[in-house]
């Protein structure tokens, strides 16, 4: 089974790194826009989209926003930290079947177990799409437990 591991805010130095992927499908965006609100028919309908600068659909900027908060939620730290604050820009667009990479890196640890994380997303081309720097509250202690199946979700109702 695999497991949820986090480190602790004394476990963290500078330079340290974690990763996660995904592959952006349909249903993200559909599940997406359900949870958010956020029904800009430039993420929904390829018709209205074929006529923006995009050329076509885009995900929402927030659905990698969304991905940068599972990586610290799940890989770095880990369970048990706390979003402080986050900066982002988005410099390109991301697309249906794009399989985006979020890489963290700890930049700097401050004052009461918080610490700064470069928040950057890239394609599968290896071209950044977001850029940014999240202030976390990092865990004081370890946690090791299973880790949760991704609930099933109907589109329906």
């Amino acid at each position: 089974m695999e497991m949820l591991e986090n480190r602790t805010y004394d476990e963290l130095e500078v330079g340290q790194k974690a990763e996660i992927t995904h592959q952006v499908s349909e249903r993200d965006l559909l599940l997406f826009a359900a949870v958010s609100g956020d029904v800009n028919p430039v993420h929904l309908d390829e018709q209205f989209a074929a006529d923006t600068p995009f050329k076509g659909r885009i995900a929402h900027g927030m659905f990698s926003g969304a991905l940068i908060s599972a990586a610290i939620a799940c890989e770095l730290p880990g369970p048990g930290s706390i979003y402080i604050g986050q900066e982002l820009g988005f410099l390109r667009p991301v697309r249906l079947q794009d399989e985006i990479r979020v890489e963290l890196e700890i930049l700097e640890k401050l004052p009461k177990n918080r610490v700064r994380i470069a928040t950057r997303v890239f394609n599968q081309d290896g071209k950044q799409v977001v850029d940014g720097v999240a202030t976390v509250m990092a865990p004081t202690e370890r946690v090791s437990l299973p880790r949760p199946a991704i609930p099933a979700v109907s589109l329906a109702g």
